[in-house]
C-alpha cells in the first residue's frame, strides 16, 4: 500500500508539473490508489483566463471558488446557497434585502462582506457608457441598467434598488469578487490584460491554485468555506478537445468524474460495474433557425420571411425521432422557446403543438402558393424561383454537441417535401461570424441548426425572439413579442412572469422563426471508490458549486 501511494503522489507531482492528460491517460498506478484524496475530474472545455471580466469560457472551474449572490441553484436547492444566505423584496417591488452568511471569510482570511458584494456590482456599473465598458466577459454589465443603487447597509446586509420591478438581483449570475484584490485594477486591465493569476481568493469551497491553459487547473479545499472545509485534499480539473479521453479515464480509474460524454459512451460505461453513469436536464435548447433578416444580411428567398411557409417546415420536422436516432434517447424532444429544465415556466403548447406530418407540411405549403409547378419534385416560391436552402450548422464551444444525424434527418425530411438542402458544417469561430446580426456581417444563409445555453431566468428564455439581440440568431422581429420582453423584464411575481412567458412563447411558436428540436441532457458519470456524497440524477451540478462541498473520501 505505501508503494502505491508513493506512486500516487510522485504522479501528482509530475501532473502539477507537466501535462495532465498524459498523466491520467496512461498511469494505470494513478488509478489504483485513493489514497491521496485529490478528485480528479475532467470536462470538454477550454478555459483561457482566470479572470471573470475578460472571458466567458472560464466557467469551468471559477463556479468552485466565486459565489454568485443567489443564482440559479440557491432558488430550487436550500442546501446550495451563494453569498447570500435569505433574501426578500419589499413591497414596492423595487428594493431588495439580501442578509449574508455571518462572518463569512474569503479564503485568504480577510472577511467577506456586503462590501465586498457592492463593490463587485458598482465597479461593473459605474463601467457602463465608459470607453473600456464590462462587457467582455462572464462578469459583465447586462441588466445593471435596471439598478438604482447598490448598498452595504452593514456587514452582513446587502440593499439593491432598482429602477423598476425586476428580478435580476436574483437570477443574476455575477462572480462576486474580494475588493481588497481587485479595487486598484482598471477597466482596461480588467477587461483584458489583467490575469488573475491563482491562487485565486474565493469564498467558494475549492479555491484555483494552479492554472494551465489548455492542461489542467489544481485546486484546494477553502479552509474557510462557510459551512466548513470540504473533506478532500484537492482537485485536479483536466480539460480536453473531445470526450474520448474523459470516456477511457472513468474506465482507468484516473478519473473521478467526467462530463460532456456522448450517448455511446455514456452506454459503454454504464456497463461498468465501477462506474455510476447519471443524466441532468440543462438549459440548452437545440433549434432549427429560419433567416427571417428582409435586408441587409438576407436568405435566397422570401419564403423564409412568411410564416404560413415556416410553419408548413414545422410539420416536416420529428423531434421523437432526432431525439431517439440522433441523440439515442437523451433529450426531451422540442417544442417552444421554454425548455423543460425551466420547470417553472415550461409547457408543452399542447393545444398549439404541430405534429409530425409529411403530408400535412405538403398541404400547407400548397396553400400558402408554393408548389411544384412543373412537377420536378422541387417547390418554387412565389418568384417562381426553384427552392435550393443552404443549411449551415456548427457547435458553440462549450455546448452539447449537435450530432449531424440530427441535420441530416431535417435535410431528408425536407427534401421529400419539395425543398432540397445543402447542409455547411462550421466551426465555433465560423459558425458565430456567420448567424451575427448582419450589421456586423452575419446572415446570408437560409436555414440554421445550433444551440444555445444561457439560463433558466425568465429573460434569457425569452431573448432568442428579442428584436436586435446577439441570441436572435433568425434575425425575426414582432413588435408585440417586444412588448412581452418588456414586460417580462419588470415582473418580480412568479405567476406574472408565467403568464407573460407563456404568451411570448405562443406567439413566438405561432409565428415560427425557430423549430425547437431538442432539449438535450448533459451526461456524465462518476468512480465509486474513491470518494462519496455525489447526487443521484445530477451528479454534479451545472449551477453552482454542488457537490464539491461534501465530498468525502471511502
Amino acid at each position: 500500500m505505501n508503494s502505491r501511494l508513493l506512486n500516487r503522489r510522485t504522479v501528482v507531482k509530475a501532473v502539477l508539473l507537466g501535462s495532465v492528460s498524459s498523466w491520467l491517460i496512461g498511469t494505470r498506478t494513478f488509478a489504483l490508489s485513493c489514497g491521496d484524496q485529490i478528485v480528479r475530474i475532467g470536462g470538454a472545455v477550454a478555459p483561457d483566463s482566470m479572470n471573470p471580466f475578460a472571458t466567458y469560457g472560464a466557467f469551468y472551474p471559477l463556479f468552485l471558488t466565486y459565489d454568485f449572490l443567489v443564482g440559479v441553484d440557491a432558488q430550487r436547492h436550500d442546501d446550495r446557497k451563494g453569498f447570500a444566505q435569505s433574501w426578500s423584496v419589499a413591497d414596492d417591488k423595487l428594493t431588495w434585502t439580501f442578509k449574508l452568511w455571518p462572518k463569512m471569510q474569503w479564503s485568504d482570511g480577510h472577511p467577506a462582506t456586503a462590501n465586498d458584494v457592492a463593490f463587485t456590482y458598482n465597479y461593473l456599473r459605474k463601467s457602463i457608457g465608459a470607453p473600456d465598458e464590462l462587457n467582455a466577459g462572464w462578469n459583465n454589465v447586462n441588466g445593471l441598467e435596471q439598478i438604482k443603487s447598490v448598498t452595504a447597509v452593514d456587514d452582513e446586509t446587502l440593499q439593491i434598488v432598482t429602477n423598476v420591478p425586476t428580478r435580476w438581483p436574483a437570477d443574476n449570475i455575477v462572480m462576486i469578487v474580494p475588493e481588497h484584490i481587485w479595487k486598484d485594477v482598471s477597466y482596461a486591465e480588467a477587461r483584458s490584460t489583467f490575469r488573475n493569476d491563482p491562487p485565486l481568493v474565493g469564498t467558494g469551497p475549492m479555491i484555483v491554485q494552479e492554472f494551465e491553459q489548455g492542461q489542467f487547473a489544481r485546486l484546494a479545499p477553502n479552509p474557510y468555506f462557510r459551512t466548513g472545509k470540504p473533506a478532500t485534499n484537492g482537485m485536479i480539473f483536466s480539460f480536453f478537445d473531445n470526450a474520448d479521453p474523459i470516456a477511457q479515464g472513468l474506465k482507468s480509474g484516473s478519473l473521478d468524474y467526467g462530463m460532456s460524454l456522448t450517448a455511446a459512451q455514456w452506454t459503454d460505461l454504464s456497463t461498468n460495474s465501477d462506474v455510476q453513469v447519471g443524466q441532468s436536464r440543462i438549459e440548452q435548447r437545440n433549434y432549427l433557425a429560419f433567416n427571417t433578416a428582409s435586408g441587409e444580411g438576407a436568405g435566397g428567398t422570401k419564403a423564409l420571411q412568411d410564416p404560413a411557409f415556416r410553419d408548413a417546415v414545422g410539420y416536416a420536422i420529428d423531434q421523437k425521432l432526432i431525439v431517439d436516432r440522433a441523440f439515442r434517447g437523451h433529450a426531451d424532444p422540442g417544442v417552444g422557446v421554454v425548455m423543460t429544465a425551466a420547470s417553472q415556466y415550461y409547457s408543452d403548447l399542447s393545444d398549439i403543438q404541430r405534429h409530425f406530418d409529411l403530408t400535412e407540411a405538403a398541404r400547407r405549403l400548397d396553400a400558402a402558393g408554393y408548389k411544384d409547378s412543373d412537377g420536378d419534385g422541387i417547390r418554387e416560391d412565389k418568384g417562381g424561383k426553384p427552392f435550393q436552402l443552404e443549411l449551415i450548422t456548427g457547435n458553440p464551444t462549450g455546448n452539447i454537441e449537435i450530432p449531424i444525424a440530427a441535420v441530416e434527418l431535417i435535410a431528408g425530411w425536407l427534401g421529400q417535401i419539395g425543398i432540397p438542402v445543402s447542409v455547411t458544417q462550421l466551426d465555433p469561430g465560423a459558425i458565430q461570424a456567420r448567424t451575427a446580426v448582419p450589421a456586423k456581417g452575419g446572415g446570408g444563409w437560409d436555414l440554421l441548426v445550433i444551440s444555445n445555453w444561457l439560463t433558466s431566468n425568465p429573460g434569457d428564455l425569452v431573448v432568442i425572439g428579442k428584436s436586435g439581440d446577439r441570441q436572435n440568431r433568425s434575425y425575426w422581429k414582432n413588435e408585440k413579442f417586444d412588448e412581452l420582453v418588456s414586460a417580462i423584464d419588470v415582473a418580480v411575481e412568479l405567476e406574472k412572469s408565467k403568464a407573460l412567458i407563456d404568451q411570448a412563447a405562443r406567439l413566438i411558436y405561432t409565428e415560427a422563426p425557430y423549430i425547437m428540436l431538442c432539449y438535450p441532457f448533459q451526461l456524465d458519470a462518476r468512480r465509486k471508490d474513491c470518494f462519496r456524497g455525489w447526487g443521484d440524477q445530477d451528479i454534479v451540478s451545472v449551477n453552482s458549486y454542488f457537490p464539491f462541498d461534501r465530498l468525502r473520501p471511502i
